[in-house]
């Protein structure tokens, strides 16, 4: 097979980490290569070493490029060959137009002074070609994630892509969303342009993908052609072994009602509409109590407004905590109420990335790492130990940044700060976004230790499935209002839908 590119015996080190160990790679020209393996696996730091992230010189093995040894210095270097990554953060400059953030350092200009005639005229056509009609001086803050990921692959267009690398390009994205980029992917195929596409949803990757490399532990695993790949030969390539049931097996003890909440009603911190709407549910010890609805139907504002009313304005509503009223009006007070919120976008919210690990789970309970009102090391580095050991955080120590942790661990540990809060009942916002097959698993079995103790969970998600897994009752939200639930028994992906269609039906 002739290759685009080929990576042989890749290594890379780290303090205290070996991240890649002998890692092999062939791509084809024109070809959907997709790279999969568990968080922490090495996927990530293999394209930073292949796009100049990580230079010639930091890293073991040989890059050939178009049959060519290559020795990139930084990223400039390799996207002067048509090589172009587009990060799962995406690096757009949101207080920029989409015009300005497509040509960011790659300017149309003629001695020095852009072009701008010019600029707008190439932006319009690259929206074209991926599918965007909007205008070239269009703020991207106003835009949606889905869009500003269609204008990432644009701006690489723009620097005469060869082969494009895409690292989670869908982990943020509602369902529609993602279908068009797949959609997209497979038009620049058609075009010959080669892609890299690095994802944990293993049903997008056998719809775009004609081979999957795996990587386990920092060395390759597996090559597989297209006919060989199924969702459980990839899991049992990532893992190490087989994942009969993704989600573990519970055997509910449902008790008394843990927390109610009556006629929730928030307001839009700045516009004259309800978000959230008369909203009444409860939650039983031992239960965990699924909310389910589309992207924009209110689960996230409504879990904010509870927690210390973190959203939203003039939010009015009763809510009780075991048996008595709840003070909900900051977060301190939320989490002395027993309540504990975490976040589904871990990184801007959840952590600081910065601090290390023991920092980070002390930060919402310091008067539990203190001693006399003085914090205590020894005492915050002890906490951290114990919820390393029990929540099988992987890292050579409590005192590594959290930035330098895979997206699972990351997890671990913001999971560990609200647990060490002591909280009676848990909101889970998308608590498996963006991390693999097998941290996914930890996450669920961690949830059912939380309810054998007599807790309960709230779990939002947008995975259906997750929910159906894991769930014991199932509230359908739209457009700001509970518009169903449903048992265990009777829950599916059918009837979840159909209750989120009847009730726009009826708004309409």
């Amino acid at each position: 097979m002739t290759a685009i590119l080929e990576m042989r015996g890749i290594g890379k080190s780290f303090p205290g980490v070996r991240a890649l160990d002998q890692v092999n790679l062939t791509i084809a020209p024109g070809e959907i290569h997709a790279i999969c393996g568990e968080n922490g696996a090495g996927k990530s730091t293999l394209m930073k070493v292949l796009s100049g992230v990580y230079p010639h010189g930091s890293y073991d093995g040989d890059i050939l490029y178009e049959g060519r040894p290559v020795a990139f210095r930084d990223i400039r270097d390799s996207e002067r060959q048509g090589i172009i990554i587009i990060h799962q953060e995406l690096a757009l400059v949101p207080q920029l137009s989409v015009a300005e953030n497509m040509f960011l350092g790659n300017e149309v200009a003629s001695r020095g002074v852009i072009d701008w005639n010019r600029t707008w005229a190439r932006t319009r056509d690259l929206l074209a070609k991926v599918g965007l009609t909007e205008a070239p001086t269009t703020p991207v803050e106003k835009l949606g994630v889905g869009k500003q990921q269609l204008i990432e692959i644009a701006k690489a267009l723009a620097k005469d892509v060869r082969l494009l690398i895409l690292d989670e390009p869908t982990a943020a994205l509602q369902e529609n969303d993602s279908a068009k980029l797949l959609d997209l992917m497979l038009e620049l195929k058609a075009q010959g342009v080669t892609q890299i596409i690095i994802s944990h949803k293993l049903n997008e990757i056998r719809r775009v993908a004609d081979r999957v490399t795996v990587i386990r532990d920092g060395s390759t695993v597996s090559t597989l052609d297209r006919a060989e790949i199924t969702e459980e030969r990839i899991i049992r390539d990532m893992v190490g072994r087989d994942l009969a049931h993704r989600y573990p097996d519970r055997v509910p003890d449902i008790g008394e009602v843990l927390m109610r909440v009556r006629d929730w009603t928030v307001w839009h911190p700045d516009q004259p509409r309800k978000v959230i709407d008369g909203v009444s549910f409860h939650v039983r010890r031992g239960e965990i109590l699924g909310i389910a609805g589309l992207m924009g139907s209110g689960r996230t504002e409504l879990a904010m407004s509870l927690f210390g009313r973190s959203y939203g304005r003039d939010i009015t509503g009763q809510a009780e905590l075991a048996g008595r009223p709840a003070d909900l009006s900051d977060v301190s007070r939320a989490i002395a109420a027993g309540l504990a919120y975490v976040t589904e976008d871990r990184k801007a919210l959840g952590l600081i990335l910065e601090e290390p690990i023991q920092r980070n789970i002390s930060l919402a309970n310091l008067a539990g790492v203190a001693v006399n009102g003085i914090l205590s090391a020894g005492r915050e580095q002890a906490v951290a130990e114990r919820y390393r050991r029990d929540l099988r955080i992987r890292t050579p120590g409590v005192n590594q940044r959290v930035m330098n942790l895979s997206g699972g661990n990351q997890q671990k540990v913001v999971l560990a700060k609200w647990l060490f809060t002591d909280p009676q009942v848990l909101i889970l916002d998308e608590p498996t976004r963006g991390i693999d097959v097998g941290a996914k698993f930890e996450i669920y079995a961690l949830m059912n230790e939380l309810v054998a103790q007599g807790r309960g969970v709230v779990m939002i998600s947008s995975e259906m499935p997750e929910l159906l897994g894991m769930c014991d009752r199932i509230h359908v939200m739209n457009e700001g209002r509970f518009v169903g639930e449903l048992t265990r028994a009777e829950a599916s992906q059918e009837r979840i839908m159909a209750l989120i269609l009847q009730s726009e039906g009826k708004a309409a």
